[in-house]
């Protein structure tokens, strides 16, 4: 038979995933209507393949199967071969991964699912050897015996592909019967979040789980923060500190450069996957940030701008925006290969011919466990397993000396590495990790006190919103790369943005970054909340159609996009007017999925935060001012205060009129009504949940009020 597809396309995409295989004999095609209408036409299944470019086992499948001619020839005769970016298309991968994970048990990229022309899939695993070995069957087998079944068993086939689009309709698409008739789940949620945190805490190695693989599970330190403040129990406060203390020592973080690994092969967070992705770099120093409001330990907020350093001079374009992601593997010098790892390991003789100093390298590779056996392949991942005081009692040198020649040795060391091969970088732009990135940074801002901070987060938001944002259809694209702007946002990009968008407007004051948010919230409301079922779905109403239109309730990689949805548009509602719109459709999600929360908290973990701010209501901090006044900022963003909002104002209603222009509104929002300046001279109003401190010059006072409770108020209401 003809093939049905007569070449391999990807190379008219933009993304690096799909650009690696362009070179592939197997004739790939874009997820498209060209490539599904052939599909259809030719009656042949599809083979899907979804992965991502730093994805090392879609590097060994792509090198053993698809540059192969054998192969090739299978794929192109018999199938129509797609590739699929899942940093780009989170919702092809979000219903295949399912369906995956329902019928395998597990899941992982490369994704491999064959389907029929018209999407449902049929048979379904992850990465395939081309032969089989260890008990996992022979890619080419698995392409024969499709081949054979299609031909011979294809009402068999027909019925599979039903009855698995209707299990993963059922997980992704459901919601309960009695849609609102519940009640919205209570802080109880957030508090059985974190004691299931504790159950699968490693109490030995920090993190959770009780082997490896160990991944940060940022979702999870917020719940067991905010656990913490609410109760009062030293135990949720512990097992933060000891997975924040193992991370920063072991493996997951780059002692040398700075930034955070994926994850961690092992159970003590020694030997890392190598790839970086920006969500982790933003998502992880996230949580550092509120351990170190509540511990006040300055190594927290040293890897906070160790790892901003390196976003900043690694994963940022030009322009502001920041890119994707780092590849694990890069070429190793000694063989020309490209190997996992080879930019970021080291022997001792490496350190010794960068140090020329014998004392410092015997410090460094003491201190980060650089040795001669190795812990990764024969060299070395840094790991800090000596403190200060242990190489000072070792070397007798003084403690101050001491660091200063670790940090000599480090910046040179660092030198050294500039030089090496670096690692692919995926350089697409993302609305919705940028989101992420913008939050992280404006927080930063906040906390540390840091101009700069601010700055990155600034200029990432215009840079998303010059490239990917339609002011005139009010709608966002997701990625940006080169010029080229492409597929419509799903509800993490909307999201995600608005909440960086919204911290921009707490770290500077500036009204147009509140303005964006509130109408990214706006287009959260119009394409993605539906009011018969009362749920926000992961895809747009006016996007593609697929086999199901999924829902992110849980915590994944990146936070559940639902519930950063339900968070913000919680933040957001005492900026939009009377309606209170945005909090009846946060609180109808809540009451939605309440058994959820209810019987499997952990994995909803976001979800539960909002439920949390939900019942125990916003603490607003309103600063009205010409300028953001630093001296009434920081007291409030260096403690650890949940659901803290900062919501300055102009000094005067009469300034306030052009705000209230910008922002759409006919009238004062109620976080603003009756809350000019006093005297002349900037005025603090701190409000929880609609109980609002007396106007005040001294931030102090405002303090105390607030530890009291609230004995003293005044309501505006």
């Amino acid at each position: 038979m003809a093939h049905p597809t007569q070449r391999n396309r990807l190379a008219d995409e933009e993304s690096p995933y799909l650009r690696q295989h362009a070179d592939n004999p197997v004739n790939w095609q874009p997820w498209d209507e060209r490539a599904l209408e052939t599909a259809r036409e030719h009656d042949v299944p599809i083979f899907l393949s979804i992965g991502y470019s730093a994805c090392h086992w879609c590097h060994v499948m792509a090198d053993e199967s698809f540059a192969d001619e054998t192969v090739a020839a299978q794929l192109n005769e018999h199938f129509v071969p797609i590739k699929v970016d899942r940093e780009e298309r989170p919702d092809i991968d979000s219903i295949y991964m399912t369906v995956c994970q329902l019928v395998t048990g597990r899941g992982g990229w490369p994704l491999s699912a064959w389907l029929t022309p018209d999407g449902k899939p049929f048979y379904v695993g992850t990465y395939f050897p081309r032969e089989a070995k260890r008990g996992q069957p022979g890619f080419l087998d698995i392409l024969e015996n499709v081949t054979n079944s299609w031909e011979s068993d294809r009402e068999e086939i027909e019925n599979r592909a039903d009855q698995w689009t209707a299990a993963a309709t059922d997980r992704l698409e459901e919601t309960p019967d009695a849609v609102g008739a519940s009640q919205p789940p209570s802080s109880d949620v957030l508090e059985a979040a974190a004691n299931a945190s504790l159950r699968s805490a490693d109490r030995e190695f920090g993190g959770f789980g009780s082997d490896g693989p160990k991944f940060p599970q940022p979702s999870r330190l917020r719940v067991l923060a905010r656990a913490a403040d609410r109760t009062g129990r030293d135990e949720f406060s512990d097992v933060l500190v000891e997975t924040l203390d193992a991370m920063a020592a072991g493996g997951l973080y780059d002692h040398v450069g700075g930034g955070f690994h994926r994850y961690c092969v092992d159970r003590d967070w020694t030997v890392p996957h190598f790839e970086k992705m920006l969500y982790d770099n933003a998502e992880i120093p996230r949580a550092f940030l509120l351990g170190y409001q509540q511990t006040g330990d300055e190594r927290y907020a040293e890897v906070v701008a160790e790892t901003l350093d390196f976003v900043e001079r690694e994963l940022t374009h030009e322009a502001g925006g920041f890119f994707s992601t780092l590849d694990a593997q890069s070429e190793d010098p000694e063989t020309g290969e490209r190997e996992e790892g080879a930019f970021y390991v080291w022997t001792p003789d490496d350190v010794r011919d960068v140090l020329a100093d014998e004392t410092d390298a015997e410090l460094f590779c003491s201190r980060y466990d650089i040795t001669e056996s190795g812990n990764f392949e024969g060299k070395n991942q840094p790991n800090r397993v000596a403190s200060i005081d242990d190489l000072t009692n070792r070397s007798e040198l003084p403690a101050d000396e001491t660091r200063e020649r670790l940090e000599s040795a480090r910046r040179d060391l660092f030198e050294a590495r500039e030089r090496r091969p670096r690692p692919n970088r995926d350089e697409k732009v993302l609305a919705g990790w940028n989101g992420l990135m913008i939050a992280t940074c404006a927080e930063a801002a906040l906390v540390l006190g840091e101009d700069d901070y601010a700055e990155m987060a600034t200029d990432a938001l215009a840079f998303v919103r010059d490239r990917l944002w339609d002011a005139d259809e009010q709608r966002l694209s997701r990625r940006y790369k080169d010029h080229d702007v492409a597929i419509d946002g799903y509800l993490e990009d909307y999201a995600f943005l608005a909440r960086g968008a919204l911290g921009c407007y707490e770290a500077t004051g500036e009204v147009d970054h509140l303005a964006f948010a509130l109408e990214l919230a706006r287009v959260i409301e119009a394409e993605f909340w539906d009011e018969a079922q009362g749920t926000l779905y992961f895809t747009p109403e006016s996007g593609e159609s697929l086999v199901t239109r999924p829902q992110e309730l849980g915590d994944q990689s990146t936070p559940s996009a639902a519930g950063v949805a339900v968070e913000t548009l919680l933040e957001l509602d005492g900026f939009a007017g009377e309606s209170g719109e945005f909090e009846r459709i946060a609180t109808t999600v809540l009451e939605t999925h309440a058994n959820r929360l209810e019987t499997n908290s952990l994995e909803h973990a976001t979800l539960c935060l909002a439920a949390d701010r939900l019942e125990s209501g916003a603490l607003e901090v309103t600063i009205a001012a010409d300028d953001l006044p630093a001296e009434f900022v920081e007291p409030f963003a260096s403690r650890y205060l949940p659901d803290r909002l900062f919501a300055r104002r102009p000094a005067t209603d009469d300034e306030l009129e052009p705000w209230l222009d910008e922002l759409e509104l006919a009238d004062e929002p109620a976080i603003w009504a009756g809350r000019e300046a006093r005297d002349g001279e900037p005025t603090l109003y701190v409000c929880r949940d609609r109980t609002c401190s007396p106007p005040t010059h001294d931030v102090e006072e405002a303090l105390e009020w607030l530890e009291d409770g609230g004995a003293e108020t005044e309501s505006p209401f």
